[in-house]
């Protein structure tokens, strides 16, 4: 009989399992996991037991507004509200053409760091909508080597000013793939309220996953997350529904967490924390002691909800750092979110893979299985554990069968004896 032959094998590959086995890539989709393949191959690459990965998931981006820094002006107090500030400012003269390429060079970036899967939020609350249209043929552009998923966000909410709600529904005619919203933007409590009774109507009438940032504010009393939970647990929608931030449930009193964490659990829903930045623009009215500002992260994993990681900024009014590398967040995470047991540190890994999938609902198409597409990574690391703590380079970026990127693990050299 004779050996089966492949366009691609990689051998002595270290999965997160901690086993050892040869990876065979044929017609861009994973064709045997075992250990010692018989065989050969095209192309071979010899992986020396390094650690190899599904593909990054990038749960939570603006890209609209990444690599904006410093234009039209710098946030110099930090806030998020000046942040909104000065994205309003420069979203009245938006160019086609800028959005696209820092949008790609941003994705590039991000595939660089073995990002192959990405959920960026688009304001459309502008008229002309030049930004969604802009990220709608950017979409189309990248198809072939990443995957990005559009989010319809009204970023003045919807009904902050007459146009919105009309604006919302045209982005979703045009082909958005996820309903958003602010709720807690919104003019009035019972405004937000309203607001999200209409994206859970939108998402229906259009067959729309739902993604909304939710009570990002240190305000104990910015509760719309409840709200949120009841509408997903009303319409069953379940894992179809994101709730994004959330950071406000740090500052709820304990018994209404509690009693919150209950409804949360009924719902099913889906949690998007965003590390670098919740722990940047949160707190900021503090003296101190001073709020962490990201939510529950850990105890909404212990509670068995699919909770991912996003880094949410690259660059922009809102965050001037960033290089769009997912092992940040859950770097951030096991830090901020007091995540440091050894399980622990590996659910931080998973907020940034397979969380992720789940929350873009692309699990079906996701991860290391023999019959899935070839998307898949190569860490200069021994497992999860040490890729967090060293946050090495990916050595090669599989997507879709091919290699898409290589970069050399860095080499150090003592001159001294």
């Amino acid at each position: 009989m004779p050996s089966p032959s492949y366009e691609i094998l990689l051998r002595q590959c270290r999965l997160t399992s901690g086993e050892s086995v040869d990876i065979a890539i044929a017609e861009g989709k994973i064709a045997a996991i075992a250990p010692n393949l018989p065989g050969t191959a095209q192309q071979e690459y010899a992986i020396n037991n390094r650690l190899v990965s599904p593909p990054f998931v990038e749960s939570h981006i603006h890209l609209d507004s990444s690599l904006t820094a410093g234009n039209p002006r710098s946030n110099q107090s930090g806030t998020l509200f000046e942040g909104i500030e000065i994205w309003r400012e420069r979203k009245q003269s938006l160019d086609f053409e800028d959005v696209k390429q820092r949008a790609i060079a941003t994705l590039k970036l991000q595939a660089s760091h073995g990002t192959l899967f990405v959920r960026s939020h688009v304001d459309v609350s502008e008229p002309t909508l030049t930004a969604l249209q802009a990220l709608l043929e950017v979409r189309e552009a990248v198809k072939d080597w990443i995957t990005l998923q559009i989010v319809a966000f009204p970023q003045d909410g919807i009904y902050g000013n007459p146009e919105s709600d009309r604006l919302m529904e045209k982005a979703l005619d045009l082909g958005a793939d996820v309903v958003g919203g602010i709720p807690h933007y919104e003019l009035t409590r019972e405004d937000g309220v309203q607001s999200v009774h209409r994206i859970f109507e939108l998402a229906q009438k259009y067959d729309r996953l739902i993604d909304i940032h939710c009570d990002e504010t240190d305000d104990d009393q910015s509760r719309f997350l409840e709200v949120v939970a009841a509408c997903t647990i009303r319409t069953g929608l379940g894992s179809r529904v994101t709730a994004s931030h959330t950071t406000a449930f740090g500052s709820y009193n304990n018994a209404y967490a509690f009693k919150l964490m209950g409804v949360l659990k009924r719902a099913n829903l889906n949690f998007i924390a965003n590390p670098l930045i919740n722990i940047t623009l949160q707190g900021r009215t503090d003296t101190y002691p001073k709020r962490r500002g990201v939510t529950r992260v850990k105890e909404l994993w212990q509670n068995g909800l699919n909770v991912s990681l996003g880094n949410d900024c690259v660059q922009d009014p809102w965050y001037s750092l960033g290089i769009g590398n997912m092992l940040d967040p859950a770097y951030m995470a096991v830090h901020v979110c007091q995540m440091t047991g050894t399980e622990e540190i590996d659910a931080c890994y998973d907020m940034a893979t397979i969380n992720g999938a789940k929350t873009l609902n692309i699990s079906q198409d996701y991860g290391l299985e023999v019959g899935k597409p070839a998307n898949l990574i190569v860490l200069d690391a021994e497992s999860r554990y040490d890729a967090i703590r060293r946050r090495p380079v990916v050595c090669y970026t599989f997507s879709q069968g091919k290699l898409l990127v290589k970069t050399e693990a860095p080499q150090v050299h003592w001159t001294l004896s």
